[in-house]
């Protein structure tokens, strides 16, 4: 275990590595200097990671990359490009620079207010590219935009964030879940009343079972989370965990054996396991498919810090079989995704 645990740290410290590597500037899946949800996630685990493991170079990065990057902001107020907020409010915790703070609140007050939602009251889904979305609900919104919400709402105390990210969190629960399986589909289409292809998309499931515990354990104690919430959250949990394969991964379709495995959500899921475990939503048994996981997931991680199998971004696709044909190529949330795996799982290995 303890070779293991070396060998994961040198891993992570790699990653940080290979994800601030100015060389990337102009590739999509790993340029960190523009403001969406790609870099957002990378620099999101980077603070995680420079937390947690007191890399105080990771932190600093963090930092800089916001001073650097937070005027492009302005012009990309859509859902997806709020992932970069998620570090705000640590950072503001960190550095109690007021700045930080006033425009996580600005950023805060325009989800409450005026983001564009579906008839049912859920966030709809947008992105920065030249496309759009009417009135459908992608379950990346709960951890691309609801999750800063919540860490917003645990750092300043203010219920109405609170409420809005347990609202929005259950909501997006209620229309993604199916209740046979427990999985998720990746979207609803409130104009159509249907999933669309009703697809069982692993990433989209790996965003919501890594991002309910971490929502639910900033906004306790500020509002009251129905029971609903989790009883749906642990029928998510055992229906991946159903699906999780011998070799620890799992197929970008859940549900399709035949479809690719993919490393990104595998290290998603493994990862939401360990935070549904330390906040109390999952019992303990959960923590033998992470350490199934790990194992699985570190021979898919070059020794330049490249994580292989890892999908292109992914819209509603319109069968199975699309998104199976999705390109693999590495980007910066499928390195974070992986940085998060092995940062919080190094204390199963002491």
């Amino acid at each position: 275990m303890l070779n293991t645990r070396h060998k994961m740290q040198k891993t992570l410290e790699t990653l940080f590595r290979y994800m601030t590597d100015e060389r990337h500037s102009g590739n999509w899946g790993m340029d960190i200097h523009h403001w969406d949800w790609v870099p957002g996630v990378g620099v999101g685990s980077l603070f995680e990671y420079g937390t947690a493991a007191g890399a105080a170079e990771a932190v600093g990065y963090c930092l800089e990359w916001v001073h650097r990057n937070k005027h492009k902001a302005e012009s990309t107020r859509v859902i997806n490009a709020f992932a970069p907020y998620a570090v705000y409010p640590g950072l503001y915790r960190l550095t109690k620079d007021e700045r930080l703070l006033r425009e996580a609140e600005e950023a805060a007050d325009w989800l409450l207010t005026e983001a564009p939602r579906t008839r049912e009251g859920a966030l709809e889904h947008t992105v920065t590219e030249n496309a759009s979305f009417p009135e459908q609900v992608w379950a990346d919104t709960v951890y691309m935009a609801v999750l800063f919400l919540a860490r917003l709402a645990g750092e300043t105390g203010e219920q109405r964030y609170a409420e809005g990210a347990a609202a929005q969190t259950l909501l997006h629960l209620q229309l993604l879940q199916d209740t046979h399986s427990g999985l998720l589909f990746h979207g609803w289409s409130s104009r159509e009343g249907s999933h669309m292809s009703a697809v069982r998309w692993a990433r989209a499931n790996a965003w919501i079972v890594l991002a309910v515990p971490q929502i639910a354990t900033e906004i306790q104690g500020m509002v009251t989370i129905p029971e609903e919430l989790y009883s749906r959250y642990a029928a998510l949990a055992s229906g991946l965990r159903a699906t999780q394969t011998p070799e620890g991964l799992w197929h970008t379709v859940l549900d399709r054996p035949d479809t690719v495995t993919e490393t990104s959500a595998s290290a998603g899921i493994a990862c939401g396991f360990i935070e549904g475990v330390r906040s109390g939503l999952l019992e303990s048994s959960y923590l033998e498919c992470v350490k199934r996981a790990v194992p699985g997931i570190l021979p898919l991680i070059g020794e330049d810090g490249e994580v292989r199998g890892v999908s292109g971004g992914t819209p509603v696709m319109p069968s199975v079989e699309a998104y199976n044909k999705i390109p693999v190529y590495p980007t910066l949330y499928g390195q974070g995704l992986t940085m998060q795996l092995l940062t919080q799982a190094l204390s199963l290995y002491a």
